[in-house]
């Protein structure tokens, strides 16, 4: 049996310099790095399943895509059009394999679109960074980016509820349905996978997360 957990409760240098080199030895994940660093979209990052997707691979020696349904790209555009938008995806095929499929959107339109979709509002971004801190698990909420040869991360709330197996819910907004779903379907893909349940309303309003 594997030790999965050998990376938790380390300081967040160490787990740094862990994710990091998982990165580094993931051919896929590194092509995919390097086909977002050619095409040059503002402020590009790989985010979420296509990142710690990969490290509960790589800790409980599965697949390297085990589980990795598709890749998501976030980047900041200004130009907010539905058009724009569109052309960047298209562009997307020259650069990516078709599979896993790509899903790539402009974090500066989001709030435009959001509100109708999933009946809330949500805040207008100034960065594609300030997406990543908005998913609803705070264990997802990881992303990285080439800069040149630069590796690049962002993990606001650090790195342990990952190298934990973790699963703990990201309050700022409403997400209780979305963190229990994504739950449901990767504690079955990964079954070392713990919970942490949506903190009741009474919580929520007295400040316990």
């Amino acid at each position: 049996m594997t030790d999965h957990l050998r990376r938790a409760g380390l300081d967040p240098a160490t787990q740094d310099r862990a994710l990091r080199k998982i990165i580094a030895q993931s051919p896929p994940l590194m092509g995919w790095l390097h086909a977002l660093r050619d095409m040059d979209l503002p402020d590009g990052w790989i985010v979420s399943g296509a990142i710690y997707n990969q490290v509960w691979n790589h800790l409980s020696e599965r697949p390297l895509l085990h589980g990795i349904k598709d890749i998501d790209l976030f980047y900041f555009d200004p130009d907010t059009s539905h058009e724009a938008e569109d052309r960047a995806i298209c562009r997307v095929t020259a650069h990516f394999p078709p599979t896993p499929p790509v899903e790539l959107r402009n974090q500066a339109r989001v709030h435009l679109w959001y509100p109708e979709r999933f009946g809330q509002p949500y805040p207008q971004l100034t960065r594609a960074c300030e997406a990543i801190d908005l998913f609803a698990s705070r264990t997802h909420c990881v992303g990285a980016r080439l800069a040149g040869e630069r590796l690049d991360i962002y993990a606001p709330y650090g790195l342990d509820d990952l190298f934990s197996f973790r699963l703990t819910p990201n309050t700022i907004l409403n997400n209780r349905a979305t963190h229990h779903a994504k739950a449901e379907r990767q504690m079955a893909l990964w079954p070392e996978l713990s919970l942490v349940p949506w903190p009741t309303e009474d919580a929520l309003h007295s400040g316990q997360h």
